[in-house]
């Protein structure tokens, strides 16, 4: 897998993640290119999440993933992608704001405390910018990762079915912020099951099942064509 920040790239199709015995990610071929919206599809247990924590770092796999030539791995790579998992994380102890002042630190961003009022102010956090992680909702902890990833000014964002237990408004917000970071030349993958939260979003589509990539469409070459019908076409309504 190769993420490239200035060219088109190539990549080797060999990214494997096992379970025991079975494969959750199966020889896996992927490149993405600054400035596309991608969209993983596909039902639960795809492997659409597998590959995104791969990437992110969280598991072991066999393969390479690269990241502007760099081995993900590696700290250089990491500094440039923000993640925001399914199911948000909080350290109990730490307050709205210190979540971002940590990421903040940890990864060298030099985003000005103006642009962390906004972010609070955009994502309705700024009047719980007190409250400590062990206080907050599954919606606000959702709020507090996405402001935490870009808060790292990433040049490639990783969302896992990110607008799970968003309310509508933090939706919208998260949509036209998914398309500034497009017109930012940031490259974003999202893995979703959700197919009606990426319909205005994405460029390019993959579809999974049972751990491999079935097929792929380009929003240019399908018009308007519904991506449910696409979904379901490429599928057989599995």
């Amino acid at each position: 897998m190769v993420f490239q920040d200035q060219m088109h790239s190539t990549l080797h199709p060999n990214l494997v993640k096992k379970y025991g015995d079975h494969i959750a990610v199966d020889h896996l071929s992927l490149t993405v290119e600054p400035g596309k919206i991608y969209g993983l599809l596909g039902p639960n247990g795809a492997g659409k999440s597998t590959i995104i924590k791969s990437i992110a770092g969280l598991l072991r796999y066999t393969g390479q993933i690269r990241i502007n030539g760099i081995l993900s791995k590696e700290l250089e790579a990491k500094r440039i992608f923000g993640y925001v998992p399914e199911i948000p994380a909080m350290f109990d102890a730490l307050t709205v704001r210190e979540h971002i002042e940590y990421m903040k630190m940890a990864y060298s961003s030099d985003i000005t405390e103006e642009e962390v009022n906004a972010l609070l102010e955009r994502f309705e956090l700024q009047d719980k910018q007190d409250k400590m992680g062990s206080e907050l909702s599954k919606g606000m902890m959702q709020k507090v990762s996405i402001c935490c990833a870009l808060a790292v000014k990433p040049r490639v964002i990783l969302f896992d079915e990110p607008m799970v237990g968003l309310d509508p408004q933090a939706i919208k917000e998260l949509k036209e912020v998914i398309l500034e970071l497009k017109r930012q030349q940031v490259t974003v993958l999202i893995s979703t099951h959700m197919l009606e939260m990426v319909e205005e979003l994405w460029d390019i589509m993959y579809v999974m099942k049972k751990g491999k990539i079935i097929g792929s469409y380009r929003k240019e070459e399908v018009g308007n064509k519904d991506l449910d019908d696409l979904f379901f076409e490429m599928t057989g309504g599995e």
